[in-house]
């Protein structure tokens, strides 16, 4: 949506809090901070509030420690937005080779975080959370009857310990009313745009995103960086090669034989092994990276449909239009079309023919 911000509303300094405690995930706090002062210099008005719980620095999942502005009991009695990045706890330590699906404990076993929120969130007009910053909001039943989302890695287990929440797992971000949840890590930063977007406007956010090098809005969803979520992680070396293939060259030979001939396994046995280890047939597994590099290219690029179709694997528009429609529900063209802001509170029609 393409919103038209009243000079009165761009003038307007909004308080953005963020919630530290020990061993939060620096990249949550640290993508949104940038694209607020960013925002900032192409007249936005932030001001921006670091907040833990004694105002001491807290340790961070990198290498470094961040500094709080204040403690907590000096927060402010209005806070337009209430920021929760996610993180662990400070006792929990990673397990080297393990993070394809980390199973790492989440900060709603994190009492200093739950203790913050819950006493500064009757005080935000819009609290937003960063991948497992989810989970802090579940715990203090902020999110019960309402669409969020948290990392692809986390979904399921934040759906199946709270089942009042309706959990989308390939979303980037989701709003639902004064709540936004973004995905995992990275996702803060096209969640933090998307609130640019709602406070000053498409062009701010549109100027924001171009300074910084990143989408406006991101082609696709989380379920991409998972190999869709319907795609287990495989443990055969020969099988990850084959993968690995795919997405890195999607117009080739991808056929079963081609396929297991990289594997030096007999088709029968390749198509056991997606079976076992992937979820879905070597078929599905193609077609679905193709129409992710589709959607990748028609976004980022000015090429036509041949081109684009060509070059994701698909060989002509036709096919590529027919994998959209019976994946997507929307032609190429109207997905091209589609992403030209965040999509925060936006409604629309896709066009039903091509461009």
């Amino acid at each position: 949506m393409n919103r038209s911000i009243a000079a009165a509303d761009r003038g307007t300094e909004r308080t953005m809090v963020f919630v530290l405690y020990d061993k939060v995930t620096l990249q949550d706090v640290a993508a949104p901070l940038e694209i607020f002062a960013r925002a900032n210099d192409f007249g936005a008005r932030y001001r921006v509030l670091l907040i833990s719980p004694t105002g001491q620095p807290v340790g961070t999942t990198a290498f470094t420690r961040l500094s709080a502005d204040i403690p907590v009991t000096d927060a402010p009695d209005s806070i337009d937005t209430l920021l929760v990045p996610g993180g662990v706890p400070a006792d929990f330590t990673f397990a080297p080779g393990t993070h394809d699906i980390p199973e790492e404990l989440t900060p709603d076993t994190v009492p200093e975080a739950l203790a913050m929120v819950q006493e500064l969130a009757p005080r935000a007009s819009r609290i937003a959370s960063v991948c497992t910053g989810a989970f802090v909001l579940a715990a203090l039943g902020l999110l019960d009857g309402r669409r969020a989302t948290t990392h692809w890695a986390h979904c399921a287990r934040l759906a199946r310990e709270y089942p009042r929440i309706k959990v989308d797992p390939d979303a980037l971000f989701v709003q639902d009313g004064p709540f936004v949840t973004g995905a995992g890590i990275s996702a803060g930063t096209d969640m933090t745009l998307a609130i640019v977007e709602n406070d000053y406007g498409t062009d701010v956010a549109r100027r924001v995103a171009r300074w910084m090098v990143v989408f406006l809005q991101r082609p696709g969803g989380q379920a991409q960086f998972s190999i869709w979520s319907e795609a287990g992680a495989p443990t055969t070396r020969g099988l990850r090669q084959v993968l690995d293939a795919v997405v890195l060259e999607p117009a080739a030979d991808h056929s079963t034989a081609a396929m297991a001939a990289r594997a030096a396994v007999s088709e029968r046995h390749l198509a056991r092994m997606f079976r076992d280890e992937v979820g879905m047939t070597p078929a599905r597994y193609v077609e679905q990276t193709r129409l992710e590099a589709a959607k990748l290219l028609l976004v980022t690029g000015d090429e036509g449909q041949e081109s684009v179709a060509r070059r994701a694997g698909f060989g002509s528009p036709e096919t590529m239009r027919r994998i959209f429609r019976r994946n997507l529900g929307v032609s190429p063209g109207g997905y091209r079309s589609r992403f030209r802001t965040t999509g925060i509170d936006r409604q629309e029609t896709e066009p039903d023919q091509d461009d």
